[in-house]
């Protein structure tokens, strides 16, 4: 009896031969599915590398774009001072120069920058740009003064793209006219877009991104503003982008003298970068709204100088007339107090009857004009006042009052000479009643002498 029979247990009776195949089976296909899933891992390890170098490519490129184009948006500002830039990563270290780039944003006195170059002096000018944007409610999240001074590339651009939301984008506001829904910032851009480009059917804005590949927005919105620039503008297609986008930063920066922030090859790529779009965007919006402002300012002028001329205008009408209706009453005064009357009763009589052709044809005219004037001097003031001017006030001797006073020395001096001359006529009518008087009795006594001398002569 075998050991195993005598420990009372029974062991299966095995062929090497038989048992073997099975083991060897197992063992190919572990060996098998251990490959495919170390093939698998390796795929998906190479997949997942490629995606990651793919979207750090895609990162480096939106970087270098952004970093281009906020530089070129920074100098467009810092010119304006005789400043510049060269370098965004490494410029704006010392702090100097985005403390006068705030300054020209906001229009107000920042602190005055330390000078030296140490790095404590470097921070302290960060730390005061970074402090003036607090107070501007600005949020500057995880971005220090030390960011900015040791050159950490993606929060300068992340502090360059919030200063120009703050201080290009955040006050652009666009109500619709079909609803009392206010826009803001990029909403507010987006429908500006669509608003001024509707009326091209070959642009369809929709984005700040695919929709300006093709450059035709671009020309859309200059052609919109100042068509006399893009003539040829009906002739664009899609077919040819680089042209058009070259043709619109071309005369954006010759014609218009807005900064080139973008080159073709900025935007005529697969992913195109957003924030730069809206940069240069931003930067024309502000010009043709200014535009449009300067040219509601120039027609707001010219009617402030055209009021300020029709004023003067009046004002000096209202000086002639007067002036000219004065010397009018003063010699026609002068004339009626003359008292020299000719020594007979029919030329006094026509005297009579010119006086009286005075007060029906020469009169009324100059009354009219008197009215006239009243009504002149009266519609002049109002409308200085309207124009919240200073009213216009004649000088001495010019005033309406005074043209009053003169207009009853004139009707008084009207009175006495018609009393004068109805006095003067009674005067001749008298002399002349006693001239036939005196030469009735001195023919009465010539024939009485004729008469007498006959009688003596007999």
């Amino acid at each position: 009896m075998s050991s195993a029979t005598a420990n009372g247990i029974q062991h299966p009776q095995t062929n090497g031969h038989d048992s073997q195949p099975d083991q060897n089976n197992f063992n190919i296909d572990q060996i098998a599915a251990d490959f495919d899933l170390a093939g698998q891992d390796e795929c998906n390890s190479s997949a997942r590398m490629f995606e990651r170098t793919r979207i750090q490519v895609l990162a480096d490129e939106r970087g270098h774009v952004q970093k281009k184009t906020f530089t070129k948006w920074v100098n467009s500002h810092l010119t304006r001072v005789g400043c510049r830039i060269t370098d965004l990563y490494t410029d704006l270290a010392d702090g100097r120069m985005l403390i006068r780039l705030l300054e020209l944003l906001s229009g107000e006195r920042l602190p005055k920058a330390t000078r030296g170059k140490m790095r404590i002096h470097c921070l302290e000018n960060v730390d005061k740009a970074i402090m003036f944007l607090q107070e501007q409610h600005v949020h500057l999240e995880n971005i220090g003064a030390h960011d900015i001074v040791d050159g950490n590339s993606s929060l300068i651009l992340g502090l360059i793209w919030t200063i120009i939301l703050r201080f290009q984008i955040q006050d652009i506001t666009i109500e619709e006219c079909e609803s009392t829904e206010t826009k803001s910032a990029k909403d507010a851009l987006l429908l500006w877009c669509q608003m001024k480009t509707a009326d091209y059917s070959n642009i369809n804005v929709r984005n700040f991104t695919t929709s300006w590949k093709d450059g035709l927005a671009f020309c859309g919105l200059i052609h919109k503003h100042r068509p006399d620039l893009i003539p040829q503008f009906k002739t664009l297609t899609k077919d040819n982008p680089n042209h058009n986008l070259q043709l619109a930063f071309d005369i954006c920066e010759r014609r218009l003298g807005i900064s080139k922030l973008l080159d073709p090859e900025d935007v005529n790529v697969d992913y195109v970068d957003e924030k730069s779009i809206i940069t240069y965007i931003v930067t024309l919006y502000h010009y043709f709204s200014k535009m449009k402002n300067d040219s509601v300012q120039g027609r707001r002028l010219a009617k402030v100088i055209g009021s300020a001329l029709d004023s003067e205008k009046m004002a000096n009408d209202y000086e002639r007339l007067v002036s000219d209706i004065l010397a009018w009453i003063e010699q026609t005064i002068r004339t009626l107090n003359d008292r020299q009357f000719p020594n007979a009763l029919a030329r006094v009589q026509d005297k009579l009857v010119e006086f009286n052709r005075y007060r029906v044809m020469d009169k009324p005219p100059r009354f009219a004009e008197k009215g006239n004037l009243e009504v002149l001097l009266f519609t002049l003031q109002s409308k200085e006042r309207a124009n919240q001017q200073i009213p216009y006030q004649p000088r001495e001797g010019k005033m309406i009052s005074d043209l009053n006073r003169a207009w009853e020395n004139l009707e008084r001096a009207e009175h006495e000479r018609e009393l004068a001359l109805r006095e003067e006529i009674l005067r001749q009518e008298r002399l002349e009643q006693l001239a036939t008087k005196f030469n009735r009795k001195a023919g009465l006594r010539e024939k009485w002498l004729t008469d007498s001398e006959k009688l003596v002569a007999r």
